[in-house]
């Protein structure tokens, strides 16, 4: 068995270079399969699953587990998160590698170039939905523990490859799942590496290392409905409504704090999606409904946010005479990673080894199921090589890039 300490960055590089194939051919499978979540329409992540683990079987990975999430929503009855082992010379602490299995939905097929459902390879692009996100990580992971596999090497501890379901829409039933149903046997240990290439920058310089907390509202304002012509006898619950987002925007400037890990370096509370009022315009609107996307600092607290929330909800029924009502669709607070812990300065050092540059630590506003790892206590990072292009019309990813990230995890297996 050679030992890890003789194995070269370059010698990493150019095994995973000689895989470009392989990286097309995975990334055509997982396209050709799409794997919506039941809240866009789809029957979940079952049959791209199912696709990758015959394909892994063939290329000689062995060890399989499937921790499956009830729901009644999909026809299989089943949300699947599937581990893949590769044993290390130590089991005592475990390199986790994880991403996740479904994609959004394409959008208007008329931005599209291509059909997103097959992966067409342009440029030294590959193009389709998903093949960003996450599929590129999903990619990268397998052949970076495949370099193992096929060279007879072990990684220094136990690489295992987490494959999840339903992280586009909340991770209800993938990480959630698996951290909730597993709390008196955890699947993870404390001190286990934990990375997550589920977001960065073109050149592969920065580790996420904290989130901001996220707080989607969706909000009612009930009012009174009246003939168009009539506003005398109505209650305009349309009117209430503008100036309670607009009130509820301004709370950016009540959470004033900067941190200048993020990028906004501020808390963002945005109007977003309108779901409706009266169908026609002659109408005043009785009801009025909108949501909100709000960001918000890790230095606050949630409780300190549903707070002013209400607060500004009580000004708009005393000003307008309306009832305003909420429901929360997600809100996750979130922990940091030390920027000196042990996972951040594992994933640098393979970045220096392979790339060539240093890494510094950062914070996004997005969402990733790094959160509840961390609030769990889980030290988790997320660290990509990549453009950026999730959720757009004609996705992208680079070929040289999963070929770089896979290049960089498989060191970070040696080096770990």
């Amino acid at each position: 068995m050679p030992d890890n300490g003789k194995i070269t960055a370059s010698a990493v590089s150019g095994w995973v270079a000689e895989q470009r194939p392989l990286i097309i051919e995975l990334e055509k499978l997982l396209t050709s399969v799409p794997a919506l979540a039941p809240e866009s329409g789809g029957g979940g992540e079952l049959g791209k699953c199912e696709a990758l683990e015959h394909k892994l079987r063939s290329l000689g990975f062995t060890l399989f587990e499937r921790f499956d999430a009830p729901d009644s929503r999909v026809p299989s009855g089943i949300r699947p998160n599937l581990v893949v082992t590769v044993p290390g010379r130590n089991d005592g602490v475990r390199l986790w590698i994880m991403s996740h299995l479904d994609v959004v939905p394409p959008g208007d097929l008329s931005r599209w170039e291509t059909d997103p459902w097959t992966a067409v390879e342009k440029d030294g692009c590959i193009y389709g939905r998903g093949v960003e996100d996450n599929q590129q990580g999903l990619v990268s992971s397998v052949i970076a523990a495949l370099y193992f596999i096929r060279n007879g090497v072990m990684p220094e501890y136990t690489l295992k490859l987490l494959f999840m379901a339903d992280e586009e829409n909340g991770s209800v039933f993938g990480m959630q799942y698996l951290l909730k149903e597993f709390r008196r046997d955890p699947i993870f240990r404390k001190g286990d590496f934990i990375i997550i290439p589920d977001g960065g920058d073109p050149l592969g310089e920065t580790v996420e290392v904290a989130e901001k907390n996220i707080f989607w509202l969706n909000v009612k304002v009930q009012g009174k409905q009246a003939h168009g012509s009539r506003p005398d006898l109505g209650i305009n619950a349309h009117h209430a409504g503008c100036d309670l987002a607009l009130r509820l925007h301004a709370l950016e400037k009540k959470f004033s704090a900067r941190n200048p890990l993020f990028e906004p370096d501020y808390s963002t509370f945005q109007a977003t999606k309108k779901t409706g009022n009266v169908p026609n315009i002659n109408t005043i609107p009785g009801e009025d409904f909108f949501c909100m996307d709000c960001r918000v600092l890790p230095e606050y607290r949630l409780d300190e946010v549903r707070a002013a929330v209400k607060a500004v909800a009580a000004e708009i029924e005393k000003a307008y005479g309306v009832t305003v009502s909420f429901s929360e669709e997600q809100a996750v607070e979130s922990l940091a990673v030390s920027p000196d812990a042990p996972v951040v300065r594992l994933v640098s050092s393979a970045v220096e080894r392979v790339l060539g540059r240093k890494c510094r630590p950062v914070g996004i506003g997005g969402g990733t199921v790094a959160a509840y790892l961390r609030n769990e206590g889980y030290d988790a990072v997320v660290w990509s090589i990549m453009d950026e292009t999730a959720h757009q019309p004609n996705e992208y990813s680079r070929i040289d890039n999963i070929v770089s990230e896979a290049s960089v995890l498989a060191a970070a297996a040696c080096l770990c």
